[in-house]
C-alpha cells in the first residue's frame, strides 16, 4: 500500500498489527484520527501507553488489576472456598457477566498446546497448586475447571485433575451447555450461567 506520508505509513503498520485489523481498516482508523482534535488523540495514546505502565497482574489469581490484588480476590463477599480455573482474562469477564458465580478465579494464561509451543511451565499451574496446598487466601474445597471444550482444553483439564486429586479437593467442570469447541467468551450469558450453576464432577 503506497501512501503519500512515511508517518501515515508507520501509523497504518502499527494499527494493522492489532488482531482483526487489516491494512484498509488501519488506514481508515489513521485518517479518522487525523481529523480529531489533538487533545483527543493524546488521550487515546496516553490510555494505550498506560496499558503497559499502570496495569498489574493479580499476585493471587493472575487476572488484570490496577492494584497488586484484584478486586475479586480482595472482596470479603466472594466465596473463598471455590476456585474457577479459566484460560484467560476474557473468560473471567464472561463468567462475571452471568452473575451466577460468587467464588474466586485462577487465570492459567493459556492451555497446554505443544503445537503452539505452550507447555506446563508456561502456564500458572504451580501457583494454583500452591494456593490450594497453603490455603491461600483460604482453604479450598472445590476447583471448577472452566477451560475451552477443545482438544487443548481437555488435555489441560485432564492434567489439572491428575494434579488436584491428591490434594483432596472436589474437582468439577462446567456442564456442556457450552458447545464442543467453543471458547467461553463467545458463549451467551444464559448458557454460560447455567453451565456454571449445573457443573458436574470432572470425568463424568
Amino acid at each position: 500500500m503506497d501512501l503519500p506520508s512515511t508517518t501515515l505509513t508507520q501509523a497504518v503498520e502499527a494499527l494493522s498489527a492489532l488482531p482483526g485489523v487489516g491494512k484498509r481498516s488501519a488506514l481508515r482508523f489513521a485518517l479518522h484520527l487525523l481529523k480529531q482534535p489533538s487533545e483527543e488523540v493524546y488521550q487515546l495514546s496516553d490510555a494505550i501507553h498506560k496499558l503497559t505502565t499502570d496495569i498489574h497482574y493479580c499476585r493471587v489469581c493472575h487476572s488484570i488489576s490496577d492494584t497488586e490484588l484484584c478486586p475479586i480476590c480482595a472482596s470479603p463477599k466472594r466465596v473463598q472456598s471455590i476456585i474457577c480455573v479459566v484460560e484467560n482474562i476474557q473468560d473471567v469477564m464472561a463468567i462475571e457477566n452471568t452473575q451466577q458465580y460468587r467464588g474466586l478465579y485462577h487465570v492459567l494464561g493459556g492451555v497446554i498446546s505443544p503445537i503452539d509451543g505452550i507447555g506446563i511451565r508456561d502456564l500458572h499451574i504451580s501457583s494454583l497448586l500452591e494456593r490450594i496446598q497453603t490455603a491461600n487466601p483460604a482453604p479450598v474445597e472445590e476447583v471448577i475447571l472452566a477451560l475451552p471444550t477443545t482438544m487443548e482444553g481437555d488435555t489441560t483439564n485432564f492434567y489439572l485433575n491428575k494434579q488436584l486429586q491428591p490434594l483432596g479437593v472436589k474437582v468439577t467442570t462446567i456442564a456442556r451447555g457450552v458447545a464442543i469447541g467453543d471458547n467461553l467468551e463467545y458463549a451467551d450469558e444464559i448458557t454460560l450461567g447455567r453451565s456454571i450453576l449445573h457443573r458436574i464432577p470432572f470425568g463424568n
